[in-house]
């Protein structure tokens, strides 16, 4: 399934673009205010951001999205009521992929699972990015309407968190809004969880 926009094509990643997903994704947060609290360290933020989008574009549930040459990348994930979106490691799993960066990422999970709404089937946005130099292209808006007018087709709301002011403030524009206050763990960056009923 494809889009023509004036910007971009955006088609649905298929098992042998898995790796494109995967290193749009890692590019696109290298300067995340919240990817950058869970790896400050550079180097180490590059190698191992691959190890978390990798599990999110396997996911039973999740649809890989590209646009561009591929130049942005999505990963939504359908979910029922009660569903939660991702299986929750211990933090000793998460150590032994992450080091001591799994101690802020399972906080952060725990967090973020404890506010997310799960009382009806829903679409998770879980996340999303576009390489740095074509950031405000309206790649990002052209992999939006891809999926949420589908979304809004079957009736379906979705649900995000938006990971920096940039980021809110383009999911408000296309019909997100706060679900109660932003989410923060020790000294990290604000999250904001963003809820979008369908649309009719």
């Amino acid at each position: 399934m494809t889009e023509n926009t004036p910007y971009a094509t955006v088609r649905q990643a298929d098992g042998t673009e898995r790796q494109a997903v995967v290193d749009v994704l890692t590019e696109a947060f290298m300067s995340d205010p919240v990817v950058c609290w869970i790896f400050p360290e550079a180097g180490e933020r590059g190698r191992l951001q691959p190890f978390f989008y990798g599990s999110l574009v396997t996911h039973p549930a999740g649809e890989a999205y590209l646009v561009g040459r591929p130049e942005g990348a999505s990963v939504w994930l359908t979910l029922a009521a009660g569903q939660t979106p991702y299986e929750q490691l211990p933090e000793a799993a998460l150590g032994a992929v992450f080091g001591e960066n799994g101690a802020r990422l399972a906080a952060l999970g725990q967090a973020l699972a404890q506010r997310h709404p799960d009382r009806e089937p829903h679409l998770y946005l879980s996340c999303m990015g576009v390489v740095s130099g074509r950031q405000g292209a309206g790649l990002g808006s052209a992999m939006l309407r891809h999926r949420l007018a589908r979304a809004d087709a079957d009736g379906l709301p979705a649900y995000l968190e938006a990971s920096s002011p940039r980021s809110r403030a383009l999911y408000q524009r296309h019909g997100f809004e706060d679900l109660g206050e932003p989410v923060r763990v020790a000294d990290s960056p604000l999250l904001w969880p963003m809820w979008r009923p369908p649309h009719r």
